[in-house]
């Protein structure tokens, strides 16, 4: 066998085996290597892009998120100032209401005391003709003589008066 023949065809076959390593290595490196890179850029390119977008995205989402934010504490302030307002309104429409029933009441209240002003002006008037006449009784019982009404009502008047 020609292989197994070194002393003959050593350096020849050391020579076609560097000859074909040569051609496969760099016909491997010039065919395979370029289209590896290729992909290992497009691959770099999509990540980087994906990278992109999603930063984008998430900026996006963090301004949503402040306007978000923005929109809620702007509505409760409006809630709030809405709440005041009512709260005001109510309480002026309360003290208006209370304003009136406490004027009415002033009024019925002046109405019955002007009523017992005019009771107790004839009760006094009737208590003093009782009283005078009573008294008249009691002077005509004890002495035998009826007093003068007028005199009666005047020492009646004298008396309650005192």
């Amino acid at each position: 066998m020609p292989q197994f023949d070194f002393a003959n065809v050593f350096w020849p076959q050391l020579i076609w085996l560097a000859i074909f390593f040569a051609i496969l290595y760099f016909g491997v490196v010039q065919l395979t290597l370029p289209k590896l890179g290729k992909v290992m850029n497009a691959r770099e390119d999509q990540v980087k892009g994906d990278l992109v977008t999603a930063e984008s995205a998430k900026a996006e989402a963090d301004k949503l998120k402040a306007d978000y934010d923005s929109g809620v504490a702007a509505a409760q302030d409006r809630a709030r100032a809405t709440l005041g307002t009512a709260r005001g309104d109510a309480a002026k429409a309360l003290e208006t209401r209370l304003a009136e029933a406490g004027a009415a009441i002033e009024a019925k209240a002046a109405a019955a005391q002007a009523e017992l002003d005019a009771a107790r002006a004839k009760a006094l008037g009737e208590i003093e003709g009782v009283a005078a006449e009573a008294a008249a009784a009691i002077v005509e019982k004890l002495t035998g003589a009826r007093p003068a009404p007028a005199e009666a009502e005047a020492a009646t008047r004298a008396a309650l008066a005192a």
